[in-house]
């Protein structure tokens, strides 16, 4: 620090492009598994507003962006249109008590299992190598399974997972102004 210059303090006002927040304390993401096939529930929204303050900033958990993103349970995502309406309630909740969310856009890659595939398909990576064996995978039913082999994306794929994303970042911005990572 300078002479003359005063102290920043966590909690002083910060200015984050639109975004005046009242302090510098901002919410990691960290997953809840508080959603029933992709929805946020009840009891997601109430962490979040528990967790709100005037001006504060939080991060949510990480949402999946399509139906292949998952690998573990009760997860929310933010591909489909009764996603976005379930986190209007959480984002809207939020906002009412002055706070900002921000979006964590997830897709799992190779972290995942046929359990969580659509029509218990491989998980889809930039390889096939799996992740290696001394590591579990979160199973449904509360028991742990290895991963299996991933499905390497063919070049052609890449951009319809790079369109999940676009399309995850702007069902964010419909679901209340959420605001993405």
């Amino acid at each position: 620090m300078s002479q003359g210059s005063s102290p920043v303090t966590l909690f002083s006002p910060y200015k984050m492009g639109k975004f005046s927040l009242s302090h510098r304390v901002v919410l990691a993401p960290l997953t809840r598994c508080r959603a029933l096939n992709g929805l946020p529930q009840p009891a997601l929204a109430e962490y979040y507003v528990q967790r709100s303050t005037d001006g504060g900033l939080l991060i949510s958990e990480a949402a999946i962006v399509s139906d292949t993103g998952a690998g573990m349970p009760r997860v929310p995502g933010i591909y489909n249109d009764e996603q976005v309406e379930a986190w209007k309630k959480v984002v809207d909740a939020i906002h009412a008590k002055g706070a900002f969310i921000f979006c964590q856009l997830w897709h799992v890659g190779r972290a995942s299992h046929e359990v969580y595939q659509p029509g218990g398909g491989l998980p889809i990576s930039s390889t096939n190598d799996p992740i290696s064996k001394r590591w579990n995978v979160l199973l449904p039913d509360g028991s742990h399974g290895t991963y299996p082999k991933p499905r390497a994306l063919e070049t052609q794929e890449i951009p319809q997972v790079v369109e999940h994303f676009r399309q995850g970042a702007l069902n964010a911005i419909r679901a209340g102004q959420f605001i993405f990572l």
